[in-house]
């Protein structure tokens, strides 16, 4: 296996929780030091266009109280790409954002949307800030990052964590020639979406992965057990798979 395999804590729920009643609690702020101090290798948080979880306030908040790193998820837009070069979060990861999901329904087209990103990318690692791409599993996608000098890739994990059986084997054997690939030409490989307990040695045991990204899992399994708990089991069970 390859270095050990880091774990970043996704906080945007606690703010879903918080903001459904217009109050200033469960603070995510508050989570992410809980998670530090759990386990977690960094924070990762989503400031989606409508807002719907993660504030600017927050963004703020995190980047003054963190002691360890911040992965700002963001949208390839003009507002989004102002704040991070305001911030100055040590990661950006480039997400699609459609204002109508619940969630991240899939990977970013980094082929696709090739003269859009370029521009932007520069200007983030300019700043040095470490870009990411969170993509399919895909050969046209893995080549894009590379024209596009995208230091990093996050691959798409949510369609292996819904599917079970052999469609399940054939997506992780997806997974891992795209995460093969990649670190064959120098990109560093990061994977999440829909990782769980249950899920998440598979993912973990790919040797070119190095960072693993899970959030709304830790978050709903915080309110049994409480989300230090739930960070050290993660940790445990990615360390398991790894060794």
């Amino acid at each position: 296996m390859t270095d050990f395999l880091r774990l970043g804590v996704n906080i945007d729920h606690v703010a879903t929780v918080r903001n459904a009643r217009g109050a200033g609690y469960p603070d995510p702020v508050r989570a992410a030091s809980i998670a530090a101090a759990a386990g977690a290798d960094g924070i990762t948080a989503h400031l989606r266009e409508d807002r719907r979880h993660i504030t600017d306030d927050d963004i703020a908040r995190l980047s003054a109280a963190l002691t360890i790193p911040l992965n700002l998820e963001m949208a390839a837009t003009d507002e989004m790409l102002g704040i991070a070069l305001r911030h100055r979060p040590h990661a950006a990861c480039i997400v699609p954002e459609k204002r109508e999901e619940v969630t991240t329904e899939g990977g970013l087209d980094a082929a696709g949307q090739f003269d859009r990103l370029a521009p932007l990318i520069a200007r983030l690692r300019d700043a040095g800030i470490r870009v990411s791409l969170f993509v399919e599993p895909e050969a046209a996608q893995i080549d894009a990052a590379i024209r596009l000098g995208a230091p990093v890739i996050e691959l798409h994990t949510g369609r292996y964590a819904e599917i079970d059986g052999d469609a399940r084997t054939a997506e992780l054997r997806r997974l891992s020639d795209a995460a093969a690939l990649a670190a064959k030409n120098g990109i560093e490989v990061h994977a999440g979406h829909g990782l769980t307990f249950d899920n998440v040695g598979p993912i973990a045991a790919i040797p070119q992965v190095r960072e693993l990204n899970i959030g709304h899992f830790l978050v709903g399994e915080a309110l049994f057990v409480g989300l230090g708990e739930a960070v050290r089991r993660m940790r445990e069970e990615m360390d398991a798979a790894r060794g």
